[in-house]
């Protein structure tokens, strides 16, 4: 958003001047309350107004830095919570500026990392319960001089065992580990290569336990010139020659064969 350089009454000044001066956004912010909604200077007046609370956003918005977000998302999600502020302020309601706008901003930064910084989406109440343990986790190992066992947390919550430890669980999707780390003693290997792949050899596994009750289906001959090709990798003519028939007698066998094995096992087989 850019500084103006001058006033709403037409009169110079440098927007550096007036973040120099500490009185400046408390005037403008009350100087924009009482303008009237119709009035043709109350745009620049807001934008005048943002611009000088916009140091304030800043700083509550590097209080979050070094949390996994970029400052500068930060400062942007503080910035529009910010604008919400100046836009809804009510100066009847007899609450000053800040302390309306500090919790909007807060509370804007706080559904930014709710929101946006979770490398795995998991419901929104295990991120509002994740947030909530680590509040309660600051104030009680203040309170206790030690950190908090889950029972401790689950009684100052409100809530049961079993609801912290899935939130404590939930809070493991908040971030996530590169394929690319390193894994073992000696570092070697990576956490990639340690993921499995798909299998052919499982799907085969069961179709040799299907299988064996599907060639007992089968006559004595049947059951040798199926086991014959398609396990000793023969061929039709060498099968004949060894069971002492024709190779078209083999090959009408072995067709009523498997007519019965794919009966046997059903279409999935096939």
């Amino acid at each position: 958003m850019r500084s103006l350089t001058t006033r709403p009454n037409g009169r110079g000044r440098s927007a550096d001047r007036e973040y120099l001066d500490d009185q400046r956004p408390t005037e403008l912010i009350a100087e924009l309350a009482a303008m009237p909604s119709d009035d043709p200077a109350r745009p620049r007046l807001r934008e005048e107004t943002i611009n000088a609370w916009v140091p304030m956003a800043r700083r509550l918005a590097r209080r979050y830095d070094g949390r996994g977000e970029p400052l500068e998302d930060l400062v942007q999600a503080a910035t529009v919570s910010l604008i919400s502020a100046v836009d809804r302020f009510d100066a009847s309601m007899g609450v000053d500026f800040t302390g309306y706008a500090i919790p909007t901003i807060l509370g804007g930064l706080k559904r930014h990392f709710r929101d946006r910084a979770w490398a795995i989406r998991v419901p929104r109440r295990l991120q509002e319960m994740r947030m909530a343990i680590t509040d309660a986790r600051n104030v009680l190992t203040r309170t206790l001089n030690r950190t908090p066992t889950v029972a401790e947390v689950a009684a100052h919550l409100g809530a049961t065992d079993e609801e912290v430890i899935e939130g404590l669980e939930g809070a493991r999707a908040y971030r996530c580990t590169s394929l690319s780390t390193p894994v073992g003693s000696d570092g070697t290997m990576e956490l990639g290569d340690s993921l499995g792949g798909e299998e052919d050899e499982y799907a085969l596994t069961e179709l040799h336990l299907s299988l064996v009750p599907a060639m007992a289906a089968l006559t004595e001959r049947e059951r040798q010139i199926v086991t014959m090709r398609f396990f000793g990798n023969q061929t039709q003519s060498v099968i004949a020659d060894q069971i002492g028939v024709s190779q078209m007698h083999v090959s009408r066998l072995l067709a009523g064969a498997l007519v019965k094995l794919r009966k046997e096992l059903g279409p999935d087989a096939c």
